[in-house]
């Protein structure tokens, strides 16, 4: 396997958070923590805190076309997480620019509903993401419910409901799927893997903690920044690695967010806890 030192670029497709948690700001906190150089391009700006999400209002599909083709004539990415997608035009957008630069990996966070409950898009988004952005990622990482808005069905209960859930993911396209657990009860918090060559459990314990705000976009955004840090001749097996690694930095990122004090609310995870 081969060595190459290069700092790799990462770029995040996503709404953006006031509260620092969630949305770009957690995906470039997380692209920094990991040892990646983060980039951006805003599909909406909401108005939103710990507590809840006020109002969401998306920025034209127009404006976020001008603003990938520009960065990608300048910038090599090695991967790309795309996080918020509110409208079949813009995932269109995004699909179309992205078939034209190819980055090594596209990663997608079907980002559906807020960990308040809030629902962040509408049908037609709903429908976008699942028929465009789904074929054209490389991993996606849905949670139970938004697994289930994905597929139309009632979310899983269960260990056995998952696996259950886990080939009707894979028959939408992405080689990869992370398929989330944490929305079940009990002491553990174990995520479901598909991959080309069968699926595999992801367990981890449970933390007991309120601080689940951007949880999703923090673990979509480090498999991205662990994706891209693989060489070219990485072994098969290297991008199952590279999400167990993300899930594991996650997981103490979790550990870490009482050290933070943000918000009445759900607050965030730890990015940086391996640093201060």
């Amino acid at each position: 396997m081969s060595i190459d030192s290069r700092l790799r670029n990462v770029l995040t497709i996503a709404g953006s958070d006031p509260s620092g948690g969630a949305g770009i700001q957690a995906d470039l906190k997380t692209f920094s923590a990991l040892g990646t150089y983060g980039t951006s391009v805003v599909t909406a700006l909401t108005v939103q805190n710990t507590c809840s999400v006020a109002a969401v209002y998306p920025v034209s599909a127009q404006v976020i076309r001008e603003q990938l083709a520009h960065l990608l004539n300048d910038v090599e990415l090695e991967a790309v997480k795309i996080g918020m997608v509110a409208s079949r035009e813009v995932a269109e957008v995004i699909a179309d620019v992205l078939r034209q630069n190819r980055p090594r990996w596209v990663v997608l966070d079907p980002v559906m509903v807020a960990k308040s409950g809030d629902i962040l898009v509408g049908d037609a988004g709903i429908r976008a993401v699942r028929d465009i952005l789904v074929p054209l990622a490389d991993v996606i990482t849905p949670n139970l419910p938004e697994a289930a808005v994905l597929l139309n069905t009632e979310p899983p209960t269960s260990l056995d409901d998952m696996e259950a859930m886990l080939p009707a993911l894979v028959e939408l396209g992405a080689p990869y799927v992370v398929l989330k657990g944490g929305h079940l009860r009990g002491d553990t918090c174990p995520d479901l893997l598909a991959t080309p060559n069968g699926h595999t459990w992801l367990p981890a314990s449970r933390i007991a903690t309120d601080n689940l705000h951007g949880t999703g976009c923090a673990l979509s955004s480090a498999i991205a920044a662990c994706l891209a840090k693989l060489p070219a001749d990485a072994e098969a097996s290297a991008p199952k690695q590279a999400i167990g690694e993300a899930k594991q930095w996650l997981h103490a990122a979790l550990e870490a967010s009482a050290r933070l004090n943000v918000g009445r609310g759900r607050g965030p995870v730890h990015h940086f806890h391996a640093w201060w």
